[in-house]
C-alpha cells in the first residue's frame, strides 16, 4: 500500500446529517476533510532537513549516445522555420486513479529532438542569425534544502529517486539547460508550440494562429519519417527482443491453454520489461473468434486447442522505439485445413505488398497490392457477391467487410509513427530509403457472418512484419520469425520440445 509521510487513517464517515438551521436550502454540514494530508513543515524540520547530508552518489556525467544524433535532428527542424521560436514540450504525468499516475512516457517529438525522457520539460529553439539556439527547460535534482521539493509526491527525491542536476543534463545532451520554473517568465515572446502536450506550456504561450502550430506538428512528423542509422539500430533491437517474446509465448502455450489469454500477455510483458522499457502499445492476445476483433485488448478469453491465437505485440526499447509484429499461431501446433487456407491467402497478400517495396514506390501502391490479392481470393472463394475488380472500385469496397484496415503504417517512436504528416508525405508519398513500415494484411470472418462458409466463421488471421526501405528494396527486420505455415508449425514444435526438455 502506498502512503504519504505522516498520513493518518481515514475517520469513519458519519451518516447522521445535522438538522438544517437558518436557511433550509443551505444547512450546516459536517466537514469533508478526509484526514489524508501532508503535515506542515515546521521551522525545526526545515532546518533539520538542510543539514547532515554527505556527498551524494553522482549520476552519470557523460554525453548520452543519442546526443549528437538529436543535435542533427534539431538542425533539420531549425532549417524549416528560420527566424521563428519553436517550443516542444515533453508532456506531464497523467493520473491513472486518485493519486496514482501512469508511468510517464514523454512525447515522441520531444524525445526525437532531445533524447531526454523527463516529464514537464520543454525544448525551445530560439531564433538567432543563421539558425536557432536550443534551450532545454527541466526540473533539476533537489538540493535537499527545500522540503516542499524533497517531499513532493510527483517529483520529490524521497519519493521517486534522484534526478540529474542542470549541469549533468547539459553534459548528457549537449544543450543549454535551465530550470523549468523559468519557462513561463521567458516564454512571453510567443512562437510555434507543439500543443496538447502540456497545458501549462499552452497557457504560457498564447495561440495566435492555430495553423502555424499545426504546421510545426506536421513538419516534426515528416522529419521523423526517415530514420537515421542510430534509430534503425534501436528498431532492430526492438524487433529482436519482440521475436524472443514470441518465442516465450510459444513455449508457454500449454500454460495459456490452462490459464487463458492473459498468460501469453504476461509472458510477453516480462520480456518487454526485462529487455526494454515496456510494451510499445496494448498487447492483443485473441484466441478463436476473438481474433476477428481488430484490437482485442481485454485478453480475458480462453485459449482453446484447435483454434488459433492471434497475437499483436511489440517491445519498446529503453530509447522508446517500438516493434510491431503479429503472428497467428495454431494453439496445438498445427493449422486445420480451413485455417491454413485463410492463412495462406493472407500470406500471399503480404508477399504481394512486399514485392512492391523499393524507393519510389507510392505508399498507396504498397497498400493496394495486398488489398487486391485479398479481394481476388475472396472472389475466387465465392464469398464476394461481385467480382474483385468491381469490389475494388471506390464506389464499392465490399471486400472491406472482411479486410477492415490498411496494410501498413510507419513505425518508430510511435507504433503508428508520424501520424501528423501531411498526405503528400504519407499516403500520397513515395517510399524512401530509411522509411520504416509495417506490412500487416488480415482477413476476419465473424462467427455469425452468414456470407462466409460455416467452416471459416470465427477465423481471424493477421500476419504483420516490420521492414526498412533500402537503396534497392527492403530489409525485413522481423526475418527471424517464420511466416510460411509449415515453417510456423516446425518452429513451434521445436520450441515446445526444447521447453519440454528443460
Amino acid at each position: 500500500m502506498r502512503s504519504r509521510p505522516g498520513a493518518r487513517a481515514r475517520q469513519p464517515h458519519s451518516s447522521t446529517w445535522p438538522k438544517p438551521r437558518g436557511n433550509p436550502r443551505m444547512p450546516d454540514r459536517p466537514s469533508l476533510d478526509t484526514g489524508y494530508f501532508k503535515p506542515p513543515f515546521s521551522a525545526a524540520l526545515r532546518a533539520y532537513l538542510a543539514e547532515g547530508w554527505g556527498e551524494r552518489t553522482p549520476l552519470r556525467e557523460s554525453p548520452a549516445e543519442v546526443a549528437s544524433h538529436a543535435a542533427r535532428r534539431r538542425a533539420r527542424l531549425s532549417g524549416h522555420f528560420p527566424g521563428e521560436r519553436l517550443i516542444v514540450p515533453s508532456g506531464r504525468l497523467k493520473t491513472r486513479v486518485n493519486d496514482c499516475q501512469y508511468p510517464f512516457r514523454p512525447g515522441s517529438d520531444y524525445v526525437w529532438a532531445t533524447g531526454d525522457q523527463e516529464p514537464e520539460a520543454v525544448l525551445v529553439l530560439e531564433p538567432v542569425p543563421g539558425g536557432h539556439d536550443a534551450v532545454l527547460y527541466t526540473r533539476p535534482g533537489s538540493d535537499r534544502g527545500d522540503p516542499d521539493d524533497v517531499f513532493d509526491g510527483a517529483f520529490g527525491e524521497f519519493y521517486v529517486g534522484p534526478r540529474r542536476s542542470l549541469r549533468q543534463t547539459e553534459i548528457a545532451y549537449g544543450i543549454e539547460v535551465r530550470h523549468v520554473d523559468r519557462f513561463a517568465a521567458e516564454a512571453g515572446g510567443g512562437g510555434r508550440v507543439l500543443r496538447g502536450m502540456d497545458p501549462v506550456v499552452d497557457a504560457a504561450v498564447p495561440q495566435d494562429d492555430p495553423y502555424l502550430d499545426g504546421e510545426l506538428a506536421a513538419v516534426l512528423s515528416e522529419l521523423r519519417a526517415v530514420k537515421d542509422p542510430w534509430e534503425l539500430d534501436q528498431l532492430r533491437a526492438a524487433v529482436a527482443a519482440t521475436a524472443r517474446g514470441f518465442e516465450d509465448v510459444v513455449r508457454s502455450m500449454d500454460r495459456a491453454v490452462a490459464a487463458g489469454e492473459r498468460w501469453p500477455e504476461a509472458a510477453f510483458f516480462m520480456r518487454a520489461r526485462v529487455e526494454g522499457n515496456d510494451v510499445g502499445y496494448q498487447t492483443i492476445v485473441a484466441s478463436g473468434p476473438r481474433a476477428t476483433a481488430l484490437h482485442w485488448t481485454r485478453n480475458d478469453g480462453p485459449v482453446v486447442p484447435g483454434t488459433m491465437l492471434l497475437m499483436d505485440a511489440g517491445v519498446e526499447t529503453r530509447s522508446l522505439y517500438t516493434a510491431d509484429i503479429t503472428r497467428t499461431l495454431p494453439v496445438d501446433g498445427r493449422y486445420t485445413a480451413a485455417q491454413r487456407e485463410v492463412y495462406d491467402l493472407v500470406l500471399r497478400a503480404q508477399e504481394s505488398s512486399l514485392a512492391t517495396v523499393r524507393p519510389g514506390t507510392t505508399v498507396r501502391d504498397f497498400n493496394e497490392a495486398a488489398i487486391r490479392t485479398l479481394a481476388e481470393g475472396l472472389a475466387d472463394w465465392g464469398i464476394l457477391p461481385v467480382s474483385a475488380e468491381e469490389s475494388l472500385r471506390e464506389d464499392s469496397g465490399l471486400h472491406r467487410r472482411y479486410t477492415r484496415h490498411g496494410i501498413g503504417h510507419m513505425l518508430g517512436l510511435d507504433v503508428h509513427d508520424c501520424a501528423r504528416a501531411r498526405a503528400p508525405h504519407y499516403l500520397e508519398g513515395r517510399l524512401t530509403e530509411g522509411h520504416v513500415f509495417t506490412c500487416e494484411p488480415g482477413l476476419y470472418f465473424q462467427d455469425d457472418d452468414l456470407t462466409v462458409p460455416e467452416e471459416l466463421r470465427g477465423i481471424g488471421v493477421r500476419i504483420e512484419d516490420d521492414l526498412v526501405v533500402t537503396a534497392d528494396g527492403y530489409e525485413l527486420l522481423s526475418h527471424m520469425l517464420p511466416r510460411e505455415a509449415a515453417e510456423v508449425e516446425t518452429w513451434m514444435a521445436a520450441l515446445r520440445a526444447r521447453d519440454g526438455d528443460a
